[in-house]
């Protein structure tokens, strides 16, 4: 059985103590057959900005074509998710995923790390049950559901999209999965929040402005 690493990257912004956020977890996959990917050539830095406009035009069109935004009670969420609104073992994951660690015999995981001064700290995880593939949890470093990701299309070939939620039922974000390198963000109103290459994620004009712990 081959081994297949995919990674669905999340993008963690805490403003005033809240969570604002739209995607990607790391994900290692037991796969009979391999994942269909695209051919992505990465040229975001070096293209003219009239360029870059043009493909952020192009995605936002894919993911918002309809103007529609799907969103859940709060009621309706916590009884879909009740299994998952709190990490009971989040100590552990927190040990394992600090210290390189990406699954357990129940999980896929991810960490997200902010630096402060010479040191990366976690402040977030991402679990995926290896039973439930097209579900992600995000949690916060004391365990507490804070959103979730909804996978669509023919996951895990590409492309595929990801709708995001907060613990209220609300959207957060929605992502386009171009290639495993490769991803889209765009906040619940249809605005561009950055794109992922790798590790990187980089704005509208080609600044990096956050990073992630593996792609």
């Amino acid at each position: 059985m081959k081994k297949i690493l995919i990674f669905l990257a999340l993008t963690i912004f805490i403003n005033g103590g809240n969570y604002s956020c739209a995607s990607e977890a790391t994900q290692s996959v037991q796969e009979e057959t391999p994942v269909i990917e695209a051919s992505v050539q990465f040229d975001w830095i070096n293209m003219e900005q009239a360029q870059r406009d043009a493909k952020i035009k192009y995605f936002h069109e894919k993911l918002f074509g309809d103007g529609s935004v799907a969103n859940m009670s709060r009621k309706e969420f916590r009884k879909t998710y009740k299994d998952y609104l709190k990490d009971k073992n989040y100590k552990t994951h927190y040990r394992l995923i600090t210290n390189g660690v990406q699954e357990t015999k129940e999980f896929n995981m991810s960490g997200f790390f902010r630096k402060y001064k010479s040191q990366s700290i976690l402040y977030s995880y991402a679990l995926q049950p290896k039973e439930d593939l097209k579900h992600i949890y995000y949690y916060s470093a004391m365990g507490t559901l804070a959103y979730i990701d909804d996978l669509e299309g023919d996951y895990p070939n590409f492309p595929y999209i990801s709708r995001q939620y907060r613990a209220n039922g609300k959207l957060a974000g929605v992502i386009y999965f171009e290639d495993t390198d490769l991803q889209y963000v765009y906040k619940p109103n249809g605005k561009f929040r950055g794109l992922w290459y790798k590790e990187k994620m980089l704005d509208e004009k080609g600044k990096e402005i956050m990073t992630r712990s593996n792609w």
